[in-house]
């Protein structure tokens, strides 16, 4: 079985505006965490080469903040063809929050493949989580995505609190969508943030890879945060969950497994690892 390796590349971090509860990032809560207005460009080419190295495939360019705005854009955009210039092979996905169509377009025309813009969860629970903006902002944003002409990375976070119906609904939502890929989160709780929930069963968060799977046959589901966390040393059945796909190494703000264990425990398994998007 061949499955799709991504890192993640955290250019914008912390002092967001935003109030979600589950977010490190969110300058309303005090989280012991990096902070930076712009990574270098070429500390974002030298993980890239990493990450190739890594036999990464996809390579998520994350800016913190509510979105996209022009001097923002304009510096995603020159890391986005300093990163092509280097490292032409890899496929390019940029997070910058709520975007314009027009802000979407310039981000295909540098090259990147696919955006991604988690829903989170369902529209009804969203209100409970995030006041600053609306659960309708990201699907709209999403919309937009698919309307510039990129692909659509979309998913979100289990173990906010959230009710069964509620995972029915994100997901029915998610369909609406038809995301190329889509990450599952689980939430791991931090001391200074709001929210507090104790990590899902094992079993649970498989049974969560399994009913994604259902509802997105033709979508590669990947899982990303909390991996490690929640599913020990079962993460790697998420294969036979219906998972196509895992973020390695490091997260946002968070650390991963070492990516040099992951590829060696795959390998062992018998999988190999995408090269290109079919």
């Amino acid at each position: 079985m061949q499955i799709m390796l991504c890192a993640i590349c955290n250019i914008a971090s912390g002092g967001c505006s935003e109030d979600c509860k589950y977010c490190t990032q969110s300058a309303r809560f005090k989280t012991n965490i990096q902070k930076y207005k712009s990574k270098p460009i070429e500390k974002i080419v030298e993980e890239a080469k990493m990450a190739k190295k890594n036999e990464a495939l996809g390579f998520c360019l994350v800016t913190a903040g509510a979105g996209l705005d022009d001097e923002k854009l304009d510096y995603v955009c020159r890391a986005a063809h300093a990163v092509l210039k280097e490292v032409p092979d890899l496929l390019l996905i940029a997070c910058n929050g709520i975007a314009k169509l027009e802000h979407l377009k310039e981000l295909k025309k540098v090259g990147v493949f696919s955006y991604n813009h988690n829903l989170e969860t369902s529209r009804e629970f969203f209100p409970q989580i995030c006041s600053t903006h609306s659960w309708e902002d990201r699907f709209n944003t999403n919309l937009a995505a698919k309307e510039a002409g990129l692909m659509l990375c979309c998913g979100g976070i289990y173990g906010l609190g959230e009710s069964e119906d509620d995972r029915i609904s994100f997901r029915k939502s998610l369909s609406e969508l038809q995301p190329f890929s889509s990450p599952i989160n689980f939430f791991i709780a931090n001391e200074n943030l709001p929210l507090k929930q104790k990590p899902l069963d094992t079993d649970e968060a498989l049974q969560i890879i399994r009913d994604t799977k259902k509802a997105l046959p033709e979508t590669v589901i990947m899982v990303a945060g909390g991996r490690e966390v929640v599913l020990k040393e079962r993460q790697y059945e998420i294969f036979e969950a219906g998972a196509g796909a895992i973020v390695i190494g490091d997260y946002l703000t968070t650390k991963g497994e070492v990516p040099s264990k992951d590829i060696q425990k795959l390998r062992d398994m018998g999988f190999s690892f995408a090269t290109q998007c079919h």
